[in-house]
C-alpha cells in the first residue's frame, strides 16, 4: 500500500485454493475480485465479489471494517446506518426502528462520493 502498511491481513491466492473455497475462482485460472470481512470469531460479516475489469473501493472497505468494529464493540447495542463513519449518528436496534430509520437518521449524513439531491 502506498504511504504505509496495510493494518489488516491481505492475501494473494496464486494457486486459487482460497478463491475456490469462497466461490470466486474462475476455471480459466483467474479469481474474481473478492473482499471478505471476517470477524475475530471467523464469521464472514460481509463480502463483495466483482469481475476482474472493475476495481473495488478501498475507502468503502475500510469504512465497513470500522462500522463492524463499532457494532462489535457495542455488542450489537448500536447499529450503523448507510455511509456511517465514526462520530456520525448510530441507531439503537429494535422493532421501533423498523420503518422509522428516517426519523433518527438523514440521508445527508451518508458518506458518499455520489451527489444525491436531498429534500429536507
Amino acid at each position: 500500500m502506498i504511504g504505509g502498511d496495510v493494518p489488516y491481513p491481505m492475501l494473494s491466492d496464486q494457486g486459487g485454493k482460497i478463491g475456490d473455497l469462497y466461490g470466486v475462482y474462475d476455471e480459466s485460472g483467474v479469481d474474481f475480485r473478492g473482499r471478505f470481512i471476517i470477524d475475530p470469531d471467523g464469521i464472514v460479516q460481509s463480502f463483495e465479489v466483482m469481475t476482474p475489469p472493475v476495481g473495488r473501493n478501498v475507502s468503502e472497505g475500510l469504512r465497513q471494517i470500522q462500522a463492524f468494529q463499532h457494532v462489535r464493540a457495542t455488542k450489537g447495542g448500536q447499529v450503523t446506518p448507510s455511509g456511517w463513519k465514526p462520530g456520525k449518528t448510530v441507531l439503537e436496534p429494535g422493532i421501533d426502528l423498523v420503518g422509522n430509520v428516517w426519523k433518527k437518521w438523514k440521508v445527508a449524513e451518508a458518506d458518499s462520493d455520489v451527489a444525491i439531491p436531498v429534500e429536507e
